[in-house]
């Protein structure tokens, strides 16, 4: 991934916590930080199997301090947070479809996980905190592109909770001086992504069935592929200046979800019926029709943009897909 070598330059031996590890972005964060030097503590869901998520077949499994246990309970955050000079926050429940129907473990996981990482690392003095935000926290543009004034608007559980989490961070910067930067990506996609996002939705659909059922078709969406997303990352916990600000970090191009769908079809070559499955639609007061970042102020503070193209983007997660197929249930929709 791109980085400059002044960013990694600062992290070498310093103590780096990483929240939600274990997951699609963490783990890729994880093996970043690892990279340039840092010493890492990773914190990862608790599991009765002693799952540490793709951490456990990540090469740098070895190079890292686990900690397993749940930002829901604030002992186990302020165990995971002491002695950590800069702390990535990335734990969260995402999946859009399931808040509608849990909204109650959104709320706990996303809000008050996040009070319970930010009164730790204000308790122990921690450097630099690194919240991460959503673009979902924009709903529908109403203007294009999407700076980082644009209103929030709460269209699902899930957007509502990052909304109430990203004011945490900024009441904490206001009310405590918590240096506190937000980083809000937009749509991520990779290696290691579950089925319940759009790009592996398709690809695993495409790979693998004889049609590709998808909700709506005609949202856009500005697709970072996960490698931008880490130097996003990397920058802004180590950049200076950047204490109390929110920044995008996406590429400043969108693609409708049809034409995403038919780009895919092409990179694998295969031309599939594209079906509209009901269940995969939106409450129509829910549905996010157009998401396109502007990322001047990335470039500005950060000294970041987007390096890798859509298409070569998806050729490394069709890849990837294509080497892990038992990770993917295909024609089972996932919430």
């Amino acid at each position: 991934m791109a980085r400059s070598p002044e960013t990694t330059r600062e992290y070498e031996g310093k103590p780096v916590l990483v929240t939600g590890a274990g997951g699609f972005i963490g783990s890729h964060l994880v093996e970043g930080l690892v990279e340039a030097g840092a010493r890492v503590r990773a914190m990862v869901r608790y599991s009765s199997t002693g799952s540490w998520g793709f951490l456990d077949s990540s090469a740098a499994r070895d190079a890292i301090e686990i900690i397993a246990g749940d930002v829901r309970d604030a002992d186990c955050v302020a165990r995971a947070v002491a002695g950590q000079e800069v702390i990535f926050h990335l734990a969260a429940l995402i999946g859009i479809p399931y808040s509608y129907e849990s909204p109650t473990a959104y709320v706990r996981t996303n809000i008050e996980g996040t009070l319970n990482v930010l009164e730790a690392a204000r308790a122990s003095g921690a450097a630099r905190i690194v919240h991460t935000s959503t673009s979902e926290v924009y709903g529908t543009a109403q203007r294009v592109p999407i700076d980082e004034e644009h209103p929030l608007v709460g269209q699902s559980p899930y957007s509502a909770t990052k909304i109430a989490a990203d004011k945490m961070a900024e009441a904490s910067w206001r009310s405590f001086d918590l240096p506190v930067v937000t980083v809000r990506p937009f749509n991520t996609f990779g290696p290691r992504q579950s089925a319940r996002a759009i790009v592996p939705t398709i690809i695993s659909q495409c790979l693998w069935g004889e049609h590709i059922r998808l909700g709506s078709t005609h949202p856009t969406r500005d697709l970072t592929f996960v490698d931008d997303t880490v130097a996003g990352f990397l920058a802004a916990g180590s950049a200076p200046h950047v204490a109390g600000r929110t920044i995008n970090l996406g590429t400043g191009r969108e693609v409708s979800i049809g034409d995403l769908a038919s780009t895919i079809m092409g990179l694998v070559g295969r031309d599939l019926p594209l079906d509209r499955d009901d269940a995969r639609v939106r409450p129509v007061a829910s549905e996010v029709d157009r998401l396109l970042a502007d990322p001047a102020l990335a470039a500005e503070l950060l000294g970041w943009r987007a390096e890798t193209s859509l298409e070569d983007g998806l050729h490394r997660t069709i890849e990837w897909i294509r080497e892990h197929r038992e990770r993917y249930r295909v024609g089972v929709y996932h919430v």
